[in-house]
């Protein structure tokens, strides 16, 4: 999620960097919005959030109205609340084409109809969260896995239960199970010095891991067409496709 999020920053700065004000339509619900934060009023920034809100994994999603105005304290911390009140709608939200609208670098997007899409924004209470998620997690784990930096994705297919972990240094881990398997037992498969590849601009990307002949894939699908899944999985072997499934992106 990081590494997406740095991505599309990077594209962008040449945009957020041409000093055109935010549109007079766009700058009246950014106002609104503004305005709620700065009275605290909790319902009235919650009317602005698409729900479901998504967290950094493992912080669960914020799932609707009354789970976001239960955690809004641990979203919305003083320093967020300074940066959004202390913001400018003409000079400090951008409109950055299809993808919304950007509050600064990217903490905060809205969609072109005012709804808040993405907080990218991590308080330390949210920091704290997922740490202890972290290492209760571990504790779960087969002892061959528990140990890693973060973790990065739990993918199902028809057949595996894929889980990748950050292992730190752009090192990435892959391991499998049976779907009928838990993640207590040991993986049948293993695999480190696996990469993260961007896929364009538009926030997909993919994790390559090598084994002798095979080459594993899993893909992220942040855009895609109708039918496309959130994720799926390609095995080679010498060059030629030798599996491709479909994934779904197990979060908690």
């Amino acid at each position: 999620m990081r590494k997406i999020i740095y991505v599309l920053f990077i594209v962008f700065c040449v945009h957020n960097s041409s000093g055109q004000d935010l549109k007079p339509e766009y700058q009246k619900f950014v106002k609104s919005f503004i305005s709620n934060v700065k009275s605290n009023n909790k319902e009235g920034v919650a009317a602005f959030i698409s729900f479901p809100l998504g967290r950094e994994y493992p912080i669960p999603t914020v799932k609707n109205k009354a789970d976001f105005i239960k955690r809004y304290d641990q979203i919305f911390d003083a320093t967020l609340k300074k940066e959004i009140i202390n913001s400018n709608p003409a000079k400090d939200w951008a409109e950055m084409g299809w993808r919304g609208i950007m509050l600064g670098q990217g903490d905060i997007w809205m969609d072109t109809t005012g709804k808040v899409i993405t907080i990218n924004y991590q308080s330390q209470a949210e920091k704290d969260l997922k740490n202890k998620l972290i290492a209760g997690e571990k504790g779960k784990l087969h002892p061959s896995i528990a140990t890693f930096k973060a973790p990065v994705y739990i993918l199902e297919t028809s057949k595996f239960r894929i889980r990748i972990d950050d292992l730190g240094n752009d090192n990435y881990r892959y391991a499998s199970w049976s779907i009928k398997n838990p993640m207590s037992q040991k993986p049948d498969l293993i695999l480190t010095n696996g990469k993260w590849i961007s896929d364009g601009s538009g926030g997909n990307s993919h994790y390559e891991f090598k084994k002798d002949a095979y080459l594993y894939e899993c893909y992220i699908i942040v855009i895609g067409t109708d039918d496309s899944p959130p994720a799926y999985l390609t095995i080679s072997q010498n060059g030629k496709e030798i599996l491709n499934q479909n994934a779904k992106i197990v979060t908690k």
